[in-house]
């Protein structure tokens, strides 16, 4: 398994009554009547601090994240954060793991694929390359794309990318949303013929069909426990028999908020971190997520919220229920194989590293303990 540390970048210091004054922490609040600008410019140098402090205590990949207009998560352009990451971890073995661009919000396309082989190139070949959705009110709302259009522009658009990456001509793209008369990526990235594919979902069947058809990587980015994990992650690896793909646990990861003390009750420490984080940065009305047309198919059980928290066992015996059963299905995993690192794909594992089981900071300082 590898580990890594997924940050949001939300802003830390929301008032006590902001539930109370606001419907949503997406879209709804105005920036000047919230944030404090010495503040955020702290939040952002202490994120990647924390990041750079993940990967120094042996974390195996740092992950970004893209989101507009709300308080939970202000990262608008993860190729900055990711560019900074690459250039002050260069010497370490740590994966710089874009989740990622949300392509159907970025026209053209070219602008993510120019930006991720920028950093794979900074890096020395450790890009993750990961190509969300996106929420319905980053693209939608934020950006003005089209609901029915998004996930149609998203395929395209991941298309255009794969063959900007690998081609050895210039060529011309006239697709249905995206017309550009050259294209001759510079630069390209050095993980050829492209880095490792994540796509990350939050319990779309859709997404995972998909995933499951291209043989990537899917990250399943839970906010809501064990049991919504369990029902998600049944239904991909159901899926991915079904179509005949191979039990290899390193075609899924999975992001989870895991706290860990001394002793259960030490655990209540992380208590209003948790609660400022489900109760405040993700309070939002279902009118902004379930926006006509986005969806392609109906969710999966949504589960209970709840989040791990405890002793290093309990925690851990929540994730193998989770992704330990698979393991045995796998003949290079019983033979104790593992893909290669540093971003890389090794031939008998053709998906990306995992399970990935992240690291979820996005609550307001938490606790100085490592």
């Amino acid at each position: 398994m590898k580990v890594c540390m997924f940050h949001l970048m939300p802003y830390r210091d929301l008032a006590p009554d902001f539930d109370q004054r606001y419907k949503s922490a997406y879209l709804d609040p105005v920036w000047f009547d919230v944030a404090d600008p010495d503040k955020v410019g702290q939040y952002y140098n202490s994120t990647l601090d924390e990041m750079v402090y993940a990967a120094r205590a042996g974390m195996h990949g740092l992950c970004t994240n893209q989101h507009h207009q709300n308080v939970y998560g202000f990262m608008a352009n993860p190729s900055l954060m990711g560019s900074v990451l690459a250039k002050l971890t260069n010497g370490l073995n740590v994966a710089i793991v874009q989740i990622g661009s949300t392509l159907p919000s970025t026209s053209p396309p070219t602008r993510v694929a120019e930006e991720y082989a920028l950093i794979d190139c900074i890096s020395g070949g450790r890009l993750v390359a990961g190509f969300p959705t996106g929420l319905p009110t980053d693209a939608t709302i934020s950006n003005g794309v089209i609901p029915i259009e998004q996930r149609e522009r998203y395929r395209e658009a991941l298309q255009l990318v794969l063959k900007a990456w690998q081609a050895r001509e210039v060529f011309a793209w006239n697709g249905k949303h995206y017309q550009l008369p050259m294209v001759n990526l510079w630069p390209r990235p050095i993980q050829q013929p492209h880095p490792p594919i994540w796509i990350p979902g939050s319990g779309s069947a859709t997404t995972v069909e998909f995933v499951v058809d291209r043989d990537d990587c899917f990250c399943h980015l839970s906010y809501f426990g064990a049991r919504n994990a369990e029902t998600l992650g049944d239904y991909y690896w159901d899926t991915v028999a079904r179509k005949g793909r191979d039990a290899n646990p390193y075609r899924l990861g999975f992001l989870q908020l895991i706290g860990v003390s001394e002793s259960d009750a030490a655990a209540e420490e992380y208590a209003p971190h948790v609660e400022y984080f489900f109760h405040k940065l993700l309070y939002t009305p279902q009118y902004y997520q379930a926006i006509p047309g986005y969806q392609g198919l109906s969710k999966s059980d949504a589960g209970a919220q709840s989040a791990a928290a405890g002793t290093v066992r309990p925690a851990r015996s929540q994730i193998q229920r989770f992704c330990r059963p698979r393991i045995s299905d796998c003949r290079q995993c019983r033979d104790g194989a593992r893909p290669a690192h540093r971003g890389r794909q090794a031939a008998a594992h053709r998906p990306s590293a995992g399970p990935i089981a992240f690291r979820f900071n996005a609550s307001s300082a938490l606790p100085e303990k490592h």
